[in-house]
């Protein structure tokens, strides 16, 4: 029979760690995801109303292009902090598997 203790406590610790990571993360992209719908939701209702004050085919050509470069910058935006989420998230969860391997 072997004796060897066999230490459990840094994997399982680990194991926690990461699953801890993947919490934060996965709500964070909710959270992330429940603002982008909110903002896109607010930002249509707010095209909706000024789209009702058009009289003209130029105001209509000037309103759809600037109404569309705002959609666009917006969703720009929304991309880019789900980016950072996902590099932020990604180099938390390499730092603590560099732990494991340590």
């Amino acid at each position: 029979m072997n004796n060897t203790n066999i230490d459990f406590k840094k994997p399982f610790e680990s194991f926690q760690a990461l699953m801890a990571l993947q919490t934060a993360a996965i709500t964070k992209t909710v959270e992330l995801q429940k603002k982008a719908g909110e903002d896109l939701a607010a930002f249509f209702k707010t095209e909706a109303v000024k789209a009702q004050e058009l009289k003209t085919p130029e105001e209509f050509i000037k309103f759809n292009v600037e109404s569309n470069k705002a959609l666009f910058e917006l969703m720009k935006t929304q991309g880019e902090a789900f980016t950072s989420l996902t590099k932020e998230s990604g180099e938390e969860a390499m730092a603590e598997i560099q732990k494991v391997a340590s």
